[in-house]
């Protein structure tokens, strides 16, 4: 039996319809141990499998498994991971990420951003070390900066933007998150208004709100108590 007939054994190394399968759910925006779970593989082959193929954006089933008979035939090892390409833990963060709600990319560039021995990136730096387009890391690094978890500065003499993470970050994102919560109780409480107050619906709504009003004041009062931790 061949090195290459194994590729496609089931039980053995991935098959053509486990890869196919693979870029199915990345495509749905399934967590790796999901698609590890369907297919009945460790976490930890699913995460080898896309980062040594293009990672979860450029991941093409057909080419990683050409790319996999080849390698079979050739009886040499797999390709050395990436000094950027984050190992089997750091992939289960940005995973959590993604399932809290946070866009793939956005994710990597937060976990990313957080690895820096400083805190900082550029763009360019960005974009290379995650082998995205400087337009996704545009995109990501919006949303970091809309929701809190980062900020940008200038850097006068290259004429570029940095992108920042530190300490101080969490404490804003929390009041970038209370002062969302808000706008959401005082849109609630309108609806509530609109309904009528002595509805079942208007005394939902106001209840919502009140909870959420109340949850929020105890989140800044928290945070304020605890920033010194961040110091």
């Amino acid at each position: 039996m061949t090195k290459a007939t194994l590729v496609g054994m089931p039980g053995g190394r991935l098959t053509q319809q486990d890869r196919q399968r693979i870029a199915a759910g990345l495509t749905d925006g399934l967590s790796y141990r999901e698609i590890a779970r369907r297919l009945d593989r460790p976490t930890s082959t699913i995460t080898r499998e896309i980062a040594r193929n293009g990672g979860p954006a450029g991941y093409r089933p057909q080419q990683a498994h050409q790319t996999a008979i080849q390698r079979a035939r050739r009886g040499t090892p797999a390709p050395p991971r990436a000094a950027t390409q984050p190992s089997t833990l750091e992939q289960e963060i940005i995973e959590m990420a993604v399932r809290a709600g946070m866009p793939r990319t956005t994710a990597r560039v937060h976990h990313d951003l957080m690895l820096s021995k400083d805190g900082r990136r550029t763009a360019a730096e960005l974009a290379r070390r995650l082998n995205v387009s400087p337009a996704a890391v545009s995109v990501a690094v919006n949303y970091l900066i809309q929701q809190g978890y980062a900020r940008r500065e200038r850097d006068p003499q290259h004429r570029r933007d940095i992108y920042v993470i530190d300490n101080d970050v969490w404490y804003h994102s929390i009041l970038i998150s209370r002062r969302q919560t808000i706008e959401t109780v005082r849109a609630t409480m309108a609806a509530a208004e609109t309904y009528g107050l002595d509805s079942p619906v208007g005394q939902r709504l106001a209840k919502t709100a009140a909870f959420l009003e109340h949850v929020s004041l105890d989140m800044i009062e928290s945070a304020d108590r605890w920033r010194p931790l961040l110091t």
